[in-house]
């Protein structure tokens, strides 16, 4: 009688039988990326898909701190900048999709399933709360790139080289002035990537169960990652105002006294509305952002032979 032998394999469930060299391995059991493989695949999917959506961000900078429309802040970008200055920021806007995205993305699984939500009917709360958790400690982490990043969008002069950036901010504001905005930051990381995760976790489950598609389908990510990018957008304008009113400060002039001050006379001044100004582009960014950020890191778990979100 042949004796069988069950062992892990590179975190396969493997099975070999003793008078045999041949292995059978358990395809239904996939292996869980651990929390630094999962944020470095993160890091990996976001700052490919920031090449794409770093234009829609930079226009959408721009509205936000303007009087311009969409159409206007583009016409004159190309006049009097160059096609080019789309790119505007594009290193920090690495360095921050390597630091926070990289967390709040590529973390949210390992714990996503560390918290006990991993089942597909896990309490929707339960996973809002891993996406909340990873999105404030990767806003902490990235906030200082984020400033910088914003401060080179919103340049419309010649470009400052990076390091004469990093001079004039800590020469004006110290290491202070690198996280400014830093507590409107994680409020916006909390309920972004709550609201980003959750619902693409959620949606993933109702896709699949409308459809009969498969879950790790590329389909299934695709309709879920585009309602995620339209609930982000709703959820998020108003503290992606505000941030960004905060860290377009001057290096050497402080304009604002904080998150509530910066809020109130914003809507003092301009309305209740204009917490939403600007949301065509940050839906144009936010949903072509979610889309290619989660079907790349789909693509990589899978490829790593790693299970999907």
């Amino acid at each position: 009688e042949e004796e069988e032998e069950d062992y892990i394999l590179s975190g396969w469930n493997c099975r070999r039988r003793s008078n045999q060299s041949t292995l059978y391995i358990n395809m239904s059991v996939s292996n869980k990326p651990s929390l630094l493989q999962s944020t470095a695949l993160g890091g990996t999917a976001a700052m490919f898909a920031v090449n794409f959506t770093h234009p829609i961000e930079l226009v959408k900078t721009r509205v936000q701190v303007s009087n311009e429309g969409i159409i206007a802040t583009c016409s004159s970008t190309m006049r009097n900048e160059g096609f080019s200055a789309f790119w505007k920021g594009i290193p920090w806007a690495y360095c921050r999709e390597g630091s926070y995205t990289a967390i709040r993305l590529g973390a949210y699984a390992p714990v996503r399933d560390a918290i006990g939500a991993g089942a597909p009917d896990a309490p929707a709360h339960m996973k809002f709360l891993a996406g909340a958790l990873t999105g404030a400690v990767g806003s902490v982490a990235g906030n200082p790139f984020d400033v910088l990043k914003t401060l080179s969008q919103t340049n419309k002069s010649e470009s400052l080289p990076l390091m004469s950036l990093v001079g004039k901010m800590y020469h004006d504001q110290g290491i202070g002035g690198f996280y400014r905005g830093v507590q409107v930051n994680i409020m916006r990381a909390i309920t972004l990537n709550a609201t980003k995760m959750g619902v693409y976790d959620i949606s993933k489950g109702y896709v699949v169960d409308t459809t009969g598609w498969q879950r790790n389908s590329a389909k299934t990510a695709f309709c879920s990652s585009f309602l995620a990018g339209f609930f982000m957008t709703v959820t998020v304008s108003p503290f992606d105002r505000v941030r960004t009113a905060l860290m377009n400060q001057p290096t050497d002039a402080k304009l604002y006294d904080g998150m509530t001050d910066c809020l109130v006379k914003t809507v003092r001044n301009e309305g209740i509305l204009s917490l939403w100004k600007g949301f065509i582009p940050i839906w144009a960014r936010f949903a072509p952002m979610a889309t290619l950020q989660l079907l790349t890191i789909e693509f990589l778990y899978s490829s790593f032979g790693f299970k999907g979100i």
